[in-house]
């Protein structure tokens, strides 16, 4: 369940079909802090994160009517604000997404999720992952963030990205190698604490 009941939720919404400004800021005030954490994965600051969230709301409440109440609000919302950072991506160009061409043809479904794999974050608090995630490459960054924290598929992310399902795979597959590489340390001291 959201945020809100399914009735608060669709008082919200009227609310903000006729612009309201106090049923925009109850759903502002009440997501702010999620969504911020969000933005701050696609950002290089907070204060860019910032520019991020609020322009996201702005489209959010712009195209109040496009909601249909087939899902849940908050999670319309989130796509809203996720695109909106893509976006925000997009335009800073930082670095070109598609890395590793020749192996992104050879990328096949052994590179999906895997209990396994996802055994190492598993160990560690979610703040040291966070912080590994910020020191990945922009592309293995966002395609890791898209996948993992936000649940798009991979032709989700070729499609936002303009890049190959198999480039979404490969930058996939290199960010989580990334990561166990920086948090074994981590993993190894917290490992033998418990052996203790």
């Amino acid at each position: 369940m959201g945020i809100w009941q399914r009735h608060e939720e669709l008082q919200l919404v009227e609310g903000c079909k006729i612009e309201s400004r106090a049923a925009q800021k109850e759903v502002f005030s009440k997501l702010y802090s999620k969504l911020l954490s969000v933005c701050m994965r696609y950002a290089d600051n907070s204060d860019e994160a910032k520019d991020i969230l609020q322009n996201g709301f702005i489209k959010v409440f712009k195209s109040i009517e496009n909601y249909k109440g087939d899902g849940s609000f908050e999670g319309w919302i989130k796509r809203i604000v996720v695109n909106t950072a893509i976006d925000n991506y997009r335009r800073k160009k930082v670095k070109p997404l598609v890395v590793d061409t020749e192996l992104t043809d050879r990328v096949g479904d052994d590179m999906e999720d895997s209990k396994e794999e996802m055994s190492i974050y598993q160990q560690i608090p979610t703040s040291a992952v966070l912080e590994a995630v910020q020191d990945l490459s922009p592309a293995y960054q966002t395609v890791f963030n898209l996948y993992v924290m936000e649940g798009y598929t991979h032709i989700e992310i070729s499609e936002l990205l303009n890049i190959s399902v198999g480039t979404s795979k490969s930058n996939l597959s290199k960010a989580r190698l990334n990561l166990q590489k920086m948090l074994q340390p981590l993993v190894t001291k917290i490992s033998q604490l418990d052996n203790e």
